[in-house]
């Protein structure tokens, strides 16, 4: 688990690669549609430092832009998330973005403006693969863009502990603010997590679970009758909300 000292998105990763790297990290569920996807700590990171590098590689993002992740609960959220971090990104709920990313649901918001602002759509299909027909001009297909990008990231700048990390539901945190606050959380320790909420809005879900050691279990489109069958083949520790 990573020391409380931990305050960069860089450090925690690292020391959950070290110590867990084929553990589950994130296991998402689709209730409607029974899709079920589960990523190790090695896994997710590669996918990390895939985003990572389209953001910041291919398409000149740079530490401090602001980004929003119009997605709904998935687990390319929590990959954007640490995409976002570990270049210094910082996630809001805001409009004013320097990009956005978006899925099927609201491309018809975003693509409009990808003449002023980075607009990457992911199709939501299972293994993020690309959308069945072209998106709009000036968007990027991620399930297209993704794939060539190298399973290892390495920020020219890399963001430090003072850097802002998150903007959200009008609360500011820095990089040392979210994870001292993620290390010293109560929600699940080195648990299992299952929750229903989308951990780009709730980052705690995810932040802490990814510091303390534990994993999330991620239920979109949750069936009431179905969760309780879904808690127990997890064998998770703890819900949110509780």
């Amino acid at each position: 688990m990573p020391p409380p000292s931990a305050t960069t998105f860089s450090a925690v990763l690292a020391e959950r690669l070290r110590h867990d790297p084929g553990r589950p990290l994130v296991t998402y569920y689709d209730h409607a549609t029974g899709e079920r996807v589960e990523l190790s700590v090695t896994t997710w990171a590669n996918w990390v430092a895939k985003a990572a590098s389209l953001l910041v590689d291919e398409l000149d993002l740079e530490r401090g832009d602001r980004i929003r992740i119009d997605l709904p609960p998935h687990w390319l959220g929590t990959v954007f998330l640490g995409a976002a971090w570990s270049s210094g990104l910082v996630v809001t709920d805001e409009d004013d973005v320097a990009a956005a990313v978006c899925g099927p649901g609201t491309l018809g918001e975003w693509a409009p403006r990808a003449a002023e602002v980075v607009v990457l759509a992911c199709s939501l299909r299972p293994l993020g693969v690309r959308f069945l027909e072209p998106v709009p001009a000036g968007v990027h297909d991620v399930g297209v863009e993704i794939w060539s990008q190298p399973d290892a990231f390495v920020p020219w700048d890399p963001p430090g502990p003072e850097d802002l990390a998150v903007t959200v539901g009008g609360t500011q945190l820095t990089q040392a603010e979210l994870w001292r606050a993620a290390a010293a959380g109560t929600m699940v320790g080195g648990g299992r997590l299952l929750s229903v909420a989308d951990p780009v809005i709730e980052v705690a879900t995810f932040s802490e679970p990814l510091t303390q050691g534990g994993s999330l279990v991620l239920v979109a489109r949750a069936e009431r009758h179905h969760l309780e069958a879904t808690y127990v083949a997890e064998r998770a520790t703890a819900r949110f909300p509780a």
